[in-house]
């Protein structure tokens, strides 16, 4: 079976930060997401290979072993034995990355990966091959399929942070969403899943976090955008004027002759980034300018003595 560079399918190098490689991600996803590209089977076929890719290298483990491993992974197989002894055998070089492992980036589970995939981490569509034996005969191990459920949320709860608490097969069960979560990603609850019987281990429950439409701000990564509309003679006069934020609002500045279009930024007034919550985007006000309507006599010889002398 054909080898996969999952580097090269994220346009990333081999020594790319978990932060690049989710950038990557994220903009390739956008790019091929089934939303954007109904009834195109290349677009969904590279959607999955996107995703497939990031299941591997925004997960440390799975990452240590691919880099690990590399293009001798069926050499590997052949031979059996435990993969980090195979690494220390053969001098290969790993990667240490923070995280706790638990945030998965992507739609779909393993089932929806390659045979390369399945093959190689031993996690297909309800079983695989979870270890070795010590000796060349590979032991199989039953694993049930994983659950996947949406959870809708709000722009405030991404912001913040929140924990929800809810019930699955009479068991209580709690879910903590951290400041700066973001549409489409994936929390795992290990062994949440479909049981199995037989000594096998239960799959894992998948949370998709789904944004809800937010009636002020329009989200851009870690940014927010705000679309504000001014009078006409803020506009050419300029002026300050309320804005609100995540947290209330502030006066923000208007330069005078600004058009409608323009973005004025304020920094460190959009979302918190979720890997570092203490840091966060910028707020982004694009400016819409109101023409006035009805206008008295009084105004329209006004606008008309204007125009005179701006025509001289």
């Amino acid at each position: 079976m054909k080898y996969k560079d999952y580097y090269k399918i994220l346009g990333v190098k081999k020594d790319a930060t978990s932060k690049e490689i989710k950038k990557a991600f994220r903009k390739l996803a956008a790019k091929y997401h089934p939303d954007k590209n109904p009834n195109n089977k290349a677009a969904e076929e590279k959607f999955k290979e996107i995703n497939e890719a990031n299941e591997v290298l925004g997960d440390k483990e799975k990452r240590q072993k691919y880099d690990t491993l590399g293009e001798n992974w069926s050499a590997y197989q052949q031979g059996g034995g435990n993969w980090q002894q195979y690494a220390q055998q053969q001098g290969g070089r790993t990667y240490q990355f923070q995280g706790d492992g638990s945030e998965f980036f992507g739609q779909g589970g393993s089932g929806d990966f390659s045979s390369f995939f399945d093959l190689f981490f031993g996690e297909g569509n309800g079983g695989g091959f979870e270890g070795f034996t010590t000796g060349r005969q590979r032991t199989r191990r039953q694993r049930g399929s994983d659950l996947q459920a949406e959870l809708p949320i709000t722009l405030l709860e991404a912001y913040m942070g929140s924990q929800r608490t809810f019930e699955l097969n009479g068991q209580k069960l709690r879910i903590k969403i951290k400041p700066g979560a973001y549409d489409g990603q994936k929390l795992r609850l290990k062994g949440k899943g479909q049981a199995i019987g037989g000594g096998g281990t239960a799959g894992d429950l998948i949370i998709i976090l789904k944004m809800q439409h937010d009636p002020t701000f329009e989200r851009k990564e870690d940014d927010l955008l705000h679309n504000l509309e001014i009078d006409l003679y803020t506009a050419v006069l300029g002026g300050k004027v309320a804005v609100p934020t995540m947290k209330g609002s502030i006066k923000l500045n208007i330069p005078a002759g600004s058009e409608t279009g323009k973005v004025l930024r304020i920094k460190g007034k959009g979302m918190p980034l979720y890997k570092s919550p203490s840091t966060f985007g910028n707020l982004l006000v694009q400016l819409k300018v109101s023409i006035p309507k009805r206008l008295s006599t009084k105004e329209i010889e006004l606008f008309k003595q204007l125009q005179d002398l701006r025509n001289g």
